[in-house]
């Protein structure tokens, strides 16, 4: 085999986050980390060599040139420039028989520990991690660092850096994605464990250079293969790899294929963590909540007379829509239940609720705000405010009296805003004669409506009144809201058609 003849040019594969590293044939970027200053010049190294008469080599080594500029090499943190004077024999010694491979690494190393400062370990790893090495044997010396307990914090971010490097340009020269996965498994297999995810890393690189569908077949093949990954229990995590890939999808709205790519997994018998699930059914939230809002523009266009009504097909349709999400949410509900993690029970009712309230679904609201209850996580007030004017507007009395009872015993503030929560439920449902009875329990524990609620009421009561001819409700309120000095005195007028006549009523 060829001796070393030159250090060749780092590449853009040990720079993971980097701008390009131009360094010429000949040179090799000397660096170590120094919080926020970029590397400005690299030492020129050029090894000679001549041959015994015998035919073995002699390697000498000259150092030439000073400091030239070359690109920045970023690597989070920077490495500063190293200065050639302490560049010691054998380091060129170690690069030059890690080359031979006449010897196990391990062997090499062994004998030239005492040696070799730790910066040195570190140039040798930069070495062999350029494009055209052996990254193999940077792999062989990181683990042989790792059994000296050699490896401190620089020299992990230097190979982490180096492996993040590597794993983005497989990535862009569009390796198999088996490939990728072996070099996981090789870098468990030296003791690299970086204190973030490195397969969450991969993900993020696949998802952010546009290759999305390769990104989900990369953590199918995860998790197929049963490589072992590490998963955060805090509450609000992302999970394992099929979680955070749901996550990046939601990130870019595409709540639907979330739900779809956790649920596809389970059915294929991968497996995936529990905390997937529990992000899918928040992309299930999501997405309802989408569904809700386009909802309400649609109706706010239908009452201003842009668009025409919907016909009973799109209503079944945007039904049968919500429907399937829902159903969705449940099983994935039922798949954490019989997980039997130690995740609280009560998240996955608060979830279900949350999706419930979304799709305007009163009583099955109801049912997991109490079970949310019940298991130990205490719903806020307002969620209780939510669930009760839902069920006010869909005219559940036994729900709202369930939800109201109590409401005495609270503060005088927490009364008004649950009484007002309830009021705006019926209004919402148009059922007036409800919400005139709520306005009068107001009335008499010295709460006064908000004027827009009242307004309201009174405008629903005229309409009902043009209609059904009953005036006695419309007097009611108006006389109190007059003795409460809620308006002031006014003039109703009532026409009878048949006598032609006239009726004034001051209030």
């Amino acid at each position: 085999m060829d001796l070393i003849k030159g250090f060749y040019s780092l590449t853009k594969s040990v720079c993971p986050r980097s701008s390009d590293c131009s360094i010429s044939r000949g040179g090799f970027a000397i660096w170590g980390f120094n919080s926020s200053v970029s590397v400005k010049s690299c030492s020129r190294v050029s090894i000679g060599y001549v041959k015994l008469k015998n035919g073995s080599p002699l390697v000498s080594f000259s150092r030439f040139g000073k400091f030239r500029l070359c690109g920045s090499v970023q690597l989070g943190r920077f490495l500063t420039s190293y200065d050639e004077d302490e560049m010691s024999e054998e380091l060129f010694e170690a690069i030059e028989e890690l080359e031979r491979m006449v010897r196990d690494p391990a062997d090499v190393l062994d004998a030239m520990n005492n040696r070799l400062s730790s910066r040195e370990l570190q140039l040798v790893l930069v070495y062999f991690s350029q494009e055209g090495r052996d990254s193999w044997c940077a792999l062989e010396v990181f683990e042989w660092l790792q059994k000296e307990n050699r490896v401190d914090e620089e020299t992990m971010e230097l190979m982490v850096s180096i492996m993040c490097g590597w794993f983005k340009k497989m990535i862009e020269e569009e390796h198999v994605v088996g490939d990728v996965i072996d070099l996981l498994v090789e870098m468990d297999c030296v003791g690299l464990k970086p204190t973030f995810s490195m397969i969450e890393k991969v993900v993020s690189l696949y998802w952010d250079m546009g290759k999305k569908e390769t990104a989900v077949l990369f953590v199918r093949e995860i998790l197929g293969r049963g490589i072992a990954y590490t998963v955060n229990d805090a509450e609000g995590s992302k999970g394992g790899p099929t979680g955070y890939l749901a996550w990046k999808m939601m990130a870019d709205g595409d709540f639907c294929n979330a739900v779809k790519l956790v649920i596809d997994f389970r059915e294929r018998g991968l497996r995936p963590d529990v905390y997937s699930y529990l992000m899918a059914m928040t992309a299930v939230v999501k997405e309802l909540n989408e569904v809700s809002k386009a909802l309400r523009k649609l109706k706010g266009f239908i009452k201003a007379g842009s668009v025409a009504e919907l016909d009973a097909e799109n209503l079944n349709l945007t039904d049968n829509y919500q429907s399937d999400l829902l159903a969705d949410g449940v099983l994935l509900s039922n798949w954490i239940i019989q997980e039997k993690s130690s995740l609280n029970v009560g998240v996955v009712h608060e979830r279900l609720l949350a999706m419930y309230v979304c799709a305007g679904r009163g009583l099955e609201a109801e049912q997991q705000l109490w079970e949310m209850k019940f298991s130990g996580r205490e719903p806020d007030a307002e969620l209780f405010n939510m669930v009760l004017a839902i069920c006010a507007s869909q005219q559940e009395s036994s729900a709202v009296a369930r939800l109201l009872a109590g409401v005495e015993a609270t503060s005088s503030m927490q009364r008004k805003k649950t009484l007002s929560w309830l009021l705006r439920g019926y209004i919402k449902g148009g059922h007036f004669h409800d919400a005139l009875k709520t306005i009068t329990k107001m009335l008499d524990m010295g709460l006064h409506p908000e004027y827009l609620d009242r307004v309201a009421v009174l405008q629903g009561l005229r309409k009902s009144l043009q209609e059904s001819g009953n005036l006695e409700p419309y007097l009611e309120l108006c006389k109190r809201l007059s003795d409460a000095n809620l308006v002031g005195p006014c003039l109703v007028y009532l026409y009878i058609n048949s006598h032609k006549l006239w009726i004034i009523k001051m209030l």
